[in-house]
């Protein structure tokens, strides 16, 4: 079972495709780890119908991309017979009708989706914790969040009991449990892969792009998964989904890359550990032969709290606030509407110049962490600024590990005051406290649909990563 458990994706599969590797034994090894392993508390519900797909599959011996392999899919997302609760006791015993169109092609593939996991209450939070299942804890520390909202997803695959698994994000979802549990991810453009039969915790907003993609240890597990994803099943389920095949091309190019990147968005500002994160990967790829060329973020705290916030709830909240409430007839008029929208497309035209001018292939970002401890992300809502900007972009972004906190980190946070030296900075600089060991993540961005240039530059950056631990 161990030998099966730290088999990477690419291997296991190729296992499993060839028949060197019994599906029923891959399958019981990760139902047996989920089930040895409860103290993250980020399982909802056991798929049962799992073990008859594994039976069936055996049968019919259809070999897709991804056959054989279990998956972990995220309470929002659609499977037929199950709830997709939101973390809403409202939504219990409201099993969905039918498959989401993401795992009807993942089943199509030959992947077998064996659990639910848990989320916050309505989403909207990078913690992860609800009424019905209770708070979900990092695998890596106990006393940490493992983020959210795909936080049962990350604190699952972070802890060794899922291989591959399937979040959404509308400002950080999928990206703050990666970086908090040392895993990777794709947030890809927004509609790259199709989100219908997929629960959005503020439906109708349009300003800030909910996206679907894939959680894994490494960065080929994703390709791997964006590959078997990409595929006529999906653009014939789908036909808003644009009909773009994987580009294999882009993605095992070794040209050398021209990259942008920043240190700091001057709003939230960098922890030692995360600021350090980014000078040395950014080393790394000049060393390996890449052009790293500054690139500077102006007016990210407008674009936060104009484009972002009030964006997400343009209706003043009342729409989401909603939810709260019991399911009575109600007509909303004790929530006045206060806010409005603005449109972040001048923005984002401006964000694409300035890019096309430094004539950038990729971007590399800095991505907020260590893990907070439980409960410090509910009172720091402000500091999604490094991710929430590729929303309201719609870029695609990766996040991939590339170091540990340091005691030289820790000892460097004590004189760390923030840019406004205010509550929330106060705040920010303790729940970075007491992180030794704690991995630490950059982002890797793309222009919109050039998920397969954001994987390649996400693998550059893991490989480089690799080959500088080894000499250590």
């Amino acid at each position: 079972m161990i030998s099966i458990l730290s088999l990477p994706l690419p291997e296991l599969s190729k296992k499993l495709r060839d028949g060197s590797l019994p599906l029923e034994h891959v399958f019981y090894a990760y139902v047996g780890k989920v089930r040895s392993k409860g103290e993250t508390n980020c399982i909802t519900e056991y798929l049962q119908e799992s073990e008859t797909q594994v039976r069936k599959a055996k049968r019919t011996g259809k070999l897709g991309l991804l056959y054989g392999v279990p998956v972990s899919i995220k309470d929002s997302i659609d499977c037929e017979g199950h709830d997709s609760t939101l973390g809403f006791i409202k939504n219990l015993n409201k099993p969905a009708a039918e498959d989401s169109v993401v795992v009807q092609v993942l089943r199509r593939q030959g992947a077998i989706p064996f659990v639910k996991t848990n989320v916050p209450v309505s989403l909207i939070s990078y913690d992860c914790k609800n009424l019905i299942f209770g708070q979900t804890f990092n695998p890596l520390l106990y006393t940490r969040t493992p983020g959210g909202s795909s936080g049962g997803e990350g604190a699952l695959i972070g802890g060794g009991g899922s291989i591959l698994g399937f979040g959404t994000d509308v400002g950080g979802s999928l990206r703050f449990p990666a970086a908090f549990c040392g895993i990777c991810t794709l947030k890809p453009t927004g509609n790259r892969l199709s989100k219908k039969g997929i629960t959005c915790g503020v439906v109708g907003q349009k300003a800030v792009v909910t996206a679907v993609g894939p959680m894994a240890k490494d960065v080929e597990s994703l390709a791997l998964c964006m590959r078997a994803l990409l595929c006529e099943d999906m653009f014939n389920l789908d036909s808003t989904v644009p009909p773009l095949p994987f580009n294999e091309e882009v993605y095992s190019s070794t040209q050398p890359l021209r990259i942008g990147y920043y240190e700091t968005d001057f709003f939230t500002m960098p922890s030692p550990a995360m600021r350090r994160a980014v000078r040395e990967t950014k080393q790394l790829l000049e060393d390996a032969g890449h052009t790293l060329v500054p690139f500077e973020l102006t007016n990210v705290d407008y674009v936060v709290f104009n484009f972002c916030f009030r964006g997400v709830f343009a209706d003043g909240g009342t729409s989401f606030l909603k939810k709260f409430i019991s399911q009575q007839p109600w007509d909303g008029t004790s929530i006045p509407l206060t806010t409005s929208a603005f449109p972040p497309q001048e923005f984002c035209h401006q964000f694409i110049a300035q890019w096309k001018k430094l004539n950038l292939d990729v971007m590399l970002c800095p991505m907020l962490g260590p893990a907070f401890g439980i409960g410090y992300p509910g009172k720091l809502s402000v500091a999604i600024s490094y991710t929430v900007l590729y929303n309201a972009l719609d870029f695609p972004a990766g996040v991939v590990p590339v170091t540990m906190v340091t005691d030289e980190d820790e000892e460097e946070l004590k004189g760390y005051q923030g840019y406004f030296r205010d509550w929330w900075d106060r705040t920010l600089a303790k729940a970075f406290r007491g992180s030794v060991g704690l991995p630490v993540a950059v982002q890797c961005v793309a222009l919109p649909w050039q998920e397969e240039l954001c994987l390649r530059f996400m693998k550059e950056v893991e490989t480089l990563v690799l080959k500088k631990n080894r000499f250590i």
